[in-house]
């Protein structure tokens, strides 16, 4: 089984849900990708961890599968080569946005994993791909009925990006929370991880309840297994998670007034991490991984004067500049 994500600010749901399926007795052989513009890359956070490989070979992932019950890893010149030849010919001809050839992009990946089920996590809003439900329930639809007719059993559901997902957006910073979320901390990244995973036991008929295989999915956070798992893909990847992954320097941003949170100007925070060298402009760039937001409220919530509302972490040469910048992403 596999999950893939039309990729979101802060989105980190690969990194829990590719172990807690695993706990869960599922194989998972995640073909992942790197980030571009405002969405930052699963193989990116990856590598945040010292040590940690990506370009596994086809006899590394069924090493991988064996022992973990799950990998991440990048595409191979193997899989689906006449994507990337696409994607790069998209980009010049500007139908990036063409929810067909995303369609085709995205199954042909995916089908070559030769799954039993597949679930896709289409986001929408000021912080994803497809700003309005419109556009991505129309996506949605065509990845479900064109991985159907294919034979791969497809689900979509869509989540809400119109703020960053969790509280931290970069790479490292990422890599703390989905680590947090498999220790068992709660909250809104562990709420949609476990509802993708209902999704595919449910597809694979595994069981027939989704309160049961909510439980299912809860228990093995719980019990430790899902961190299990994770520390066994890490270190058939070639890494370990010895301690905290090394964040720049911090610096909190207050709020000025009191009231209640409406908005998010999701692009500007995307901005910022990627003036700042946390995110790319073009395939090749490099990435500081150090470098991230801590947003410490939630659409709705109420916030007095002096509270905090972002913590950026970047080098102080340039946190005078995005700290006044960020003063403005939170209406």
């Amino acid at each position: 089984v596999d999950k893939h994500s039309t990729g979101g600010l802060g989105d980190k749901v690969s990194l829990i849900l590719a172990p807690l399926l695993a706990a869960c007795g599922f194989h998972v052989p995640m073909i992942s990708g790197r980030g571009l513009g405002l969405t930052g890359g699963t193989l990116d956070k990856l590598e945040s961890i010292p040590g940690l490989r990506t370009d596994l070979s086809e006899r590394e992932m069924n090493q991988a599968l064996d022992t973990a019950g799950c990998f991440i890893a990048g595409a191979r010149k193997q899989i689906a080569p006449a994507d990337r030849k696409l994607y790069a010919l998209r980009d010049v001809t500007g139908t990036v946005e063409s929810i067909p050839l995303i369609t085709a992009s995205i199954l042909s990946k995916k089908l070559a994993e030769n799954l039993d089920s597949l679930v896709m996590d289409v986001k929408t809003g000021r912080g994803a791909f497809m700003k309005n439900e419109r556009d991505a329930t129309e996506l949605a639809e065509s990845i479900v009925r064109v991985g159907n007719q294919a034979g791969l059993p497809t689900t979509a559901m869509l989540s809400d990006m119109d703020q960053p997902l969790g509280e931290t957006v970069g790479i490292a910073i990422e890599v703390e929370v989905a680590t947090d979320v498999l220790l068992g901390k709660r909250g809104v990244t562990a709420e949609l991880t476990i509802e993708l995973g209902c999704e595919l036991i449910l597809a694979t008929r595994s069981m027939s309840d989704r309160h049961q295989a909510r439980q299912r999915l809860q228990a093995a956070i719980d019990d430790g297994t899902a961190m299990e798992r994770f520390e066994r893909m890490l270190a058939v990847q070639g890494a370990r998670l010895h301690e905290t992954l090394q964040l720049a320097p911090a610096t909190v941003i207050q709020s000025e007034t009191a009231g209640m949170i409406e908005s998010f100007d999701c692009e500007a925070i995307g901005e910022a991490i990627i003036g700042l060298g946390g995110g790319r402009r073009k395939q090749g760039d490099s990435i500081d991984h150090r470098v991230g937001v801590r947003v410490h409220g939630r659409i709705g919530e109420r916030v007095e004067k002096g509270d905090p509302l972002l913590t950026l972490h970047c080098d102080p040469p340039d946190m005078e500049g995005f700290r006044e910048r960020l003063k403005r992403v939170v209406t």
